[in-house]
């Protein structure tokens, strides 16, 4: 072959120059691709083809949850602030969870595709085949994130496709069978969050996590932890930006419709007889006809404790702020209280659902990409715990008890080394 040949067949034609950092960073994240395409897969047969007829049903098996945040997504699209906290939204979270339904929605408004929910007279809701893979593939955000924190803790590759795989299990529970990508997506920009302040990136961090907040207020519990490895100097700064999303989006729909927003986002209403109650239900006060409990004040309580934790964890890692990037060891130990502060949620709710579980199993998993000792049994404790979670099992013990034992013992699996500062 001649020089002039190879030289042709070795230079990027035009264009190509453009696709190679796409094409990188598609070998780069080949994992969490290849387990987003197979949620996505199995997630729609599940739910349209052998799912249903395992269960000999002639429904569709669909998450019923994202049919309410479906309904406020539309109204936020039409301008519809008031009617945000309104029935049949049932929203709780903060506005971001609908906000990011929005491209859904406008291309179904567009298609002409009914948001009505699933019934006897609608066995078959079309929208559902747009609406699945793209709340699956927005969910997908959260193991995008766990891949690129592993590699940054130096996991190699056969660690990060099973991480990758697990991950893609316990996120199985969120988006198919929930129906909550908020969740997911919430998350997985903590993680960034986290992956970013880890180089010293703390306004961008910041964004990051206000973004998170404001989609689903439960990463407040983590919070605390972050702002422990952050420079005196800068925290208050960081605590403005993060929480400037949150209080635009609230602020505005406050506006719209004080009453609503203030009661939904303020009492936190859980249906008792329709999910898991834990021996905390007698403790929580109960609204409206007496069949369902305000969650606030335990959220309240969950995030006291995560910042007793953050004090605790916070002595180790005086030589982490102000660091130009954090060693490998203080990541993981800062995923790892991350994890446990997102597990809060699950030990103080007074009605638990079984996607509740998922935020700490995911983050769990991260620290444990390090070694094999770690990465397969807390792989093995989060598949059994996300499939056994999703049994119905009444009293305020029977289901909450194995639960929270479940969770303890994946984050023992998880643990990482301890980081003692000088």
């Amino acid at each position: 072959m001649s020089q002039a040949a190879h030289v042709a067949r070795t230079t990027p034609g035009p264009g190509g120059d453009a696709l190679q950092p796409l094409a990188r960073w598609l070998r780069r994240r080949l994992f969490p691709l290849l387990a987003t395409a197979g949620l996505i897969v199995f997630g729609m047969a599940s739910t349209t083809w052998w799912g249903p007829s395992l269960l000999s049903k002639a429904a569709w098996s669909l998450p019923d949850d994202l049919w309410a945040t479906l309904a406020a997504a539309q109204r936020l699209l039409h301008g519809n602030l008031g009617g945000l906290y309104t029935p049949p939204t049932r929203l709780i979270t903060f506005p971001g969870a609908a906000l990011i339904l929005i491209p859904l929605v406008a291309v179904t408004d567009a298609a002409g595709l009914s948001l009505q929910v699933q019934n006897a007279h609608n066995l078959h809701p079309g929208v559902w085949l747009l609406a699945g893979p793209y709340e699956i593939a927005l969910s997908a955000v959260a193991l995008f994130a766990a891949d690129a924190i592993a590699e940054r803790l130096g996991a190699d590759r056969a660690k990060r496709a099973v991480l990758a795989l697990a991950s893609a299990v316990a996120l199985w529970s969120v988006s198919v069978r929930w129906g909550h990508p908020e969740d997911a997506v919430a998350v997985g920009l903590l993680l960034y969050a986290i992956l970013v302040l880890s180089k010293s990136g703390t306004k961008r961090a910041a964004w990051l996590t206000g973004a998170a907040v404001a989609i689903q207020p439960l990463v407040l519990l983590a919070v605390p932890i972050v702002a422990a490895v952050i420079e005196p100097r800068r925290l208050a700064g960081f605590l403005a930006r993060a929480a400037a999303p949150a209080a635009v989006l609230l602020g505005a729909a406050a506006a719209a419709n004080w009453t609503a927003t203030i009661h939904a986002v303020t009492s936190q209403p859980n249906w008792i007889t329709v999910d898991q109650t834990t021996p905390w239900v007698s403790l929580a006060p109960h609204t409206g006809t007496g069949q369902t409990v305000a969650a606030g004040p335990a959220r309240l309580l969950a995030i006291l404790v995560a910042c007793g934790c953050a004090v605790v964890a916070g002595r180790r890692w005086r030589t982490a702020r102000g660091a130009p990037s954090w060693s490998a060891d203080i990541l993981a130990e800062v995923l790892w209280w991350t994890a446990l502060a997102l597990a809060l949620r699950s030990v103080f709710e007074p009605v638990m659902v079984a996607y509740y579980l998922w935020p700490a199993l995911a983050v769990a998993l991260i620290p444990a990409s390090r070694s094999w000792s770690r990465l397969i049994p807390a792989s093995l404790a989060v598949a059994v715990l996300t499939l056994v979670s999703q049994l119905t099992l009444r009293g305020p013990w029977s289901w909450w008890v194995p639960m929270i034992a479940g969770l303890g013992l994946t984050l023992y699996f998880a643990r990482a080394p301890r980081t003692v500062a000088p």
